[in-house]
């Protein structure tokens, strides 16, 4: 049996699908007091002084801290349902499907919120690694469970799940300098969905950086 491992954002889709939905899930008055809040974020990130993935946690605690739990998960699923599929590029649909044909497991490994992306994946017949909301009593608490899925907590939760050495062949997709560990792991790489023997190719042909003020996950 061989693995294949997804990045989200990027990969499959077309484009940023988490700052989407923290505009449509997260209460206007949080939003409006965002804009106040995370402008040192921003601007931290920019200077490249911190971390897409720290900005995404803090967007996270100012966004869901205390928040009703059944309420955002309702509009993750709404999103998973009506959202997502306009962003899903058929190249990535075509490979998935063409695993699942060959008998591999496909795992979808992502900063993406579990919110969304886990009903997605259920209803696609898909495993799924991803950012994961902390609720406690009905109510989320503004952090993830584990931290963000993002670089090397990517590979960490994929070797935490899965043993490795059963798999003849590891597959690995990603587009961005986030994926660059997971796609380390495996044994083919794609990159943009061209196949890279390392990530020197990458980083040789001009790996654009993300874009200043960007948060999406990977």
């Amino acid at each position: 049996m061989n693995l294949a491992l997804f990045d989200f954002d990027g990969t499959i889709t077309s484009s940023d699908t988490w700052t989407p939905f923290m505009r449509s899930a997260v209460r206007p008055v949080r939003l409006l007091a965002g804009r106040v809040l995370l402008l040192p974020v921003v601007v931290g990130y920019r200077l490249g002084i911190i971390s897409a993935s720290w900005g995404r946690q803090v967007a996270v605690m100012v966004a869901f801290r205390g928040d009703d739990a059944a309420r955002v998960r309702r509009r993750g699923t709404a999103y998973a349902a009506d959202v997502l599929p306009s962003t899903l590029r058929p190249e990535a649909l075509d490979r998935i499907a063409w695993h699942k044909a060959a008998g591999d497991e496909v795992v979808i490994v992502s900063g993406s919120l579990d919110v969304y992306l886990a009903p997605w994946c259920e209803a696609q017949g898909l495993l799924c690694i991803c950012s994961t909301l902390e609720e406690r009593a009905g109510r989320f608490t503004g952090r993830y469970t584990e931290g963000d899925c993002a670089g090397p907590e990517k590979v960490r939760r994929v070797r935490s799940k899965y043993d490795l050495d059963r798999y003849e062949v590891i597959y690995g997709y990603g587009d961005s300098l986030e994926d660059r560990e997971l796609l380390a792991l495996a044994h083919r790489k794609f990159y943009r969905w061209s196949e890279i023997r390392d990530w020197t190719e990458v980083m040789a042909h001009g790996h654009p950086r993300a874009a200043p003020g960007a948060t999406r996950p990977e």
